[in-house]
């Protein structure tokens, strides 16, 4: 992993973690139940992602801020940098500013972390989630249980719980897209995941992985065929303003994992520790809703733009289940019985 020269305004957070940490270390484990307001220091979150502040993402993130000073005062001093892309870094570069304690807590898309922790690849398999219900019940129960297990033993994370980027779609500026073969030998950006890479390529298309940085700028340049994206993302980012042909084919159900560095989180007292699980658990109801009313607007704001959407018929949709078939055969011979049964695979 590379660190590029951090802007001056993340090296002076990385000097006050650094301080910090050490000092929380040293004052906490010796009674970690102790209020809040005994320990003698303030302490500071900084909460971070990689949207808008308008975003159902940023919202929630504030939600949490708030509440956190309503209930600590002055015990607490939060800060945001909503959107890190504005500050020069690729939306992935949010895993390792929260990893190293330069931003405290902070959420990205599952598939981002593949390459750390294999296990999360099952969350890419195609079409294993029915429904926005059906979903989150996995997300919810054993599944995510499962998810955060992993990510807290190979990341250096406490993990809060999972914002929903939910059900995604494609879009392109080529032609329509209703089956499978309307893919073929279109080039689509795709996540950092390779099971991602691999549903495409067996849909016909020419996935490439990239940052979310990148794909902005080459759909506008006209570099790039396709993407794949809710509705709400696709909006957020400007792409409905390059690509008319949207489809809506729920292809893949992504989860956003909310983390938090792990060393300052264990340092904290408890007290803090349980208002923010809680915080987050309201949090994640609010952006849940939120995202279900950001996907009906965003269909709108693409149809003012010029687009059309296709919804894809039960017929049609099979047909893209049978063509990735062998990506479920595959899943069988890199995961294990178990892991695969919380998805309904057998």
């Amino acid at each position: 992993m590379q660190y590029k020269i951090l802007p001056v305004l993340l090296s002076a957070l990385f000097l006050f973690f650094a301080g910090c940490s050490q000092n929380m270390d040293q004052n906490m484990e010796v009674n970690q139940n102790a209020p809040l307001s005994a320990t003698g220091e303030q302490i500071q979150i900084i909460m971070g992602g990689y949207g808008p502040p308008t975003t159902g993402f940023s919202l929630a993130l504030k939600q949490v801020g708030d509440r956190l000073e309503a209930k600590f005062g002055d015990l607490v001093d939060i800060k945001y940098v909503y959107n890190i892309m504005d500050i020069g870094y690729p939306a992935s570069d949010i895993l390792w500013l929260v990893e190293s304690g330069l931003i405290t807590i902070g959420y990205q898309s599952s598939s981002y972390m593949t390459s750390r922790v294999p296990e999360l690849g099952v969350a890419d398999l195609p079409f294993i989630f029915s429904d926005t219900e059906e979903a989150r019940a996995a997300v919810d129960g054993a599944f995510g249980e499962m998810l955060a297990t992993n990510l807290e033993q190979k990341m250096n994370y406490r993990i809060l719980g999972f914002f929903e980027n939910g059900f995604r779609h494609i879009s392109n500026r080529v032609r329509p897209v209703r089956v499978p073969s309307d893919l073929d030998d279109l080039s689509i950006r795709v996540l950092p995941s390779e099971v991602q890479k691999r549903t495409f390529e067996l849909l016909g298309a020419d996935p490439e992985i990239m940052d979310l940085t990148q794909v902005i700028a080459r759909v506008k340049a006209g570099e790039i065929d396709a993407q794949e994206n809710p509705f709400v993302n696709t909006v957020t980012y400007g792409v409905h303003n390059f690509h008319k042909f949207h489809s809506e084919t729920n292809h893949f159900y992504i989860s956003r994992p909310i983390f938090v560095h792990q060393q300052s989180f264990d340092a904290w007292p408890k007290e803090l520790q349980d208002e923010i699980r809680l915080a987050f658990k309201d949090a994640i109801a609010f952006q849940r809703e939120l995202h279900i009313q950001e996907e009906i607007d965003s269909e709108v704001a693409i149809k003012e733009a010029g687009g059309t959407i296709l919804r894809i018929t039960e017929s049609d949709r099979q047909a893209f289940i049978d063509a990735v078939a062998p990506i479920y055969e595959e899943a069988r011979s890199q995961y294990s019985e178990e892991l695969l049964s919380l998805v309904g695979i057998e």
